[in-house]
This record gives C-alpha cells, sequence and structure tokens, in this order.
C-alpha cells in the first residue's frame, strides 16, 4: 500500500512549529518507555478486551473498507475490524506492543498491517481511510488538538470516527486523580487523558469539522479482583501509567505507602469488598461523520 507521504518525525516538526522539536521528541519517548512497561497486553485482554467489538459496531465497520486504529495497543480493536472484512492499518506510538497483537491476529485469523506512527503527526495522506477508530488510546497523546486534527484529517469526506475514552468521573478517571499528587507536573500545553471523556471538551476538538456526532456513555464490567489491594497490585505490576508514578516516588517510602492505601481506597470506593462482586467502569463512545 502506498500511504505515507512524510516521515512521522517530519509531521510532527510540521504539525508543531512552535514547538521546541527536541522537547516533543522527548516526550514522545518518555511515553513510548511508559506503555512499554509492564504488561498493557494482558491487562487489555484480562480486563477490556469486550470494548474493542463494541467500538466496531458503533462505528460501523464495513468489509471492504479501509480503517485506521489509532493507539492500537495489542489490537482489541483493529482485529475485530479486519475479521470484519475491513483493510485494517493499525499504529501504535509504541511497537513493543504489536509482538501480542500479531500473534492474537494471527491466532483469530486477522490479517491487518501493525505500523509505528505518532498519533499527533499521522504518516497518510489526508482522507486516507474510510473509518478511523481508537478504544482508550488518542487519550492518551499528550496534545489533544494535534491529536483531534490528525483523526479528521486522515478520515475521507464522509467517513466515519469512533473513539471510546475514559471519563474523568469513572474509575479509571478517578484513578488518575488520585496518582496526580505523586506524579511530576506536566509539561506546558499537556491536557490530561480523561477529558476526551468530557463531552464538551470533544465537541471543542472535532468543531464544525464533523456532522452527526453523537456521544453517549457506558461501562464495562470488571469481575478480576476482589479487594481494592488486589487491583493496586495488579495496576502497580501491569499498567505503564503506574508504574511510572511508583517509579518517580521509590526512594520516598512515606509516598508509596499513601499511593498504596489511596489507590486501595479507590477499589473499596467502587465496590470491591471481598465479595467478589463486579465493579463497573465508564466511558464515553463518540461517533462521528467528515
Amino acid at each position: 500500500m502506498t500511504d505515507t507521504v512524510t516521515t512521522t518525525t517530519d509531521a510532527a516538526d510540521a504539525a508543531t512549529p512552535t514547538a521546541d522539536a527536541a522537547a516533543d521528541r522527548a516526550l514522545k519517548a518518555k511515553h513510548r518507555a511508559m506503555w512499554a512497561s509492564g504488561d498493557y497486553p494482558t491487562l487489555a485482554s484480562d480486563l477490556i478486551w469486550s470494548l474493542g467489538p463494541r467500538l466496531v459496531d458503533a462505528t460501523g465497520v464495513r468489509p471492504g473498507e479501509r480503517v485506521l486504529d489509532v493507539a492500537a495497543g495489542s489490537g482489541n480493536v483493529a482485529i475485530p475490524a479486519a475479521l470484519r472484512g475491513a483493510t485494517v492499518v493499525a499504529t501504535d506510538l509504541t511497537p513493543e506492543l504489536f509482538d501480542v497483537g500479531r500473534r492474537l491476529a494471527t491466532e483469530s485469523g486477522a490479517e491487518l498491517e501493525w505500523r509505528e506512527a505518532d498519533a499527533e503527526a499521522l504518516p497518510f495522506g489526508d482522507g486516507a481511510f474510510d473509518a478511523v477508530v481508537s478504544c482508550v488510546g488518542v487519550m492518551f497523546a499528550p496534545h489533544h488538538r494535534l491529536a483531534a486534527d490528525e483523526l479528521v484529517r486522515v478520515v475521507k469526506p464522509g467517513g466515519r470516527i469512533g473513539l471510546l475514552s475514559w471519563t474523568p468521573e469513572g474509575f479509571i478517571g478517578r484513578m488518575f486523580a488520585a496518582m496526580k499528587p505523586f506524579n511530576a507536573p506536566p509539561p506546558a500545553g499537556v491536557q490530561p487523558p480523561p477529558l476526551w471523556g468530557d463531552e464538551q471538551h470533544v465537541r471543542e476538538l472535532l468543531g464544525d469539522r464533523v456532522a452527526e456526532l453523537s456521544m453517549r456513555r457506558g461501562t464495562v464490567v470488571v469481575d478480576r479482583f476482589r479487594t481494592g489491594e488486589e487491583l493496586r497490585d495488579y495496576f502497580k505490576a501491569n499498567y505503564g501509567p503506574t508504574i511510572a508514578v511508583y517509579a518517580r516516588i521509590a526512594d520516598e517510602p512515606d509516598r508509596v505507602r499513601a499511593l498504596d492505601e489511596a489507590l486501595a481506597a479507590l477499589g473499596r470506593e467502587a465496590g470491591l469488598d471481598g465479595s467478589g462482586r463486579p465493579i463497573e467502569w465508564e466511558y464515553l463512545l463518540v461517533t462521528a461523520r467528515r
């Protein structure tokens, strides 16, 4: 396929002419290392794999369409889209996640392309895809406006955009709020990921460039954990953002204990009381047509 019109680095520099290119590359390298730490593919398979088919259904992916999955991780959207008969390109800033994705695709009989790419500077031509999707992925790109501009740019006129993002009020949004006091202040211009789960923020990002904008909240049921401590330890072992925060305060035992308690308490507040009952994580599902 011939869809590359510029290199990722060149596109990033062109898309952010007033930003310091070296600082941006350093920030992206930090993000890549964060998501490569732990075991995100296991977390995705254990907890949220079902969200991929939901997004594929909501976006109306059809056989023969060209579909781009942005920040695809290990493919929980890309693989179901490919199984629909679409021609799928799965992109991510962290290609270390692709090995598991390729294995899962092979096991399921799906064929698709895996490609390293920055969500803020996608290496594809204007209007290259019938549908562009992202499941709790593009929300973690640091500059929301740049990422939104790229989503709109690479989908063809009349094509669809489908996004699923954690809400600020839901469990994952509250987890990021609990970790914030222990984390380093973000660089200027970097916005919190759960803002992609706020309806007004999404309207401001997409603006009048899209039509048929639909937003609805839903939940995914998580039944893997019995206690807040069990959930906390799972995230400490597997989830890049949590691993990064703990690494930052590793030499401060009092702060480690405080974060330990904050995350365990969050789990208890969500309903993990040892009874084994499931909890629900809220997301915002967005669909639109360019």
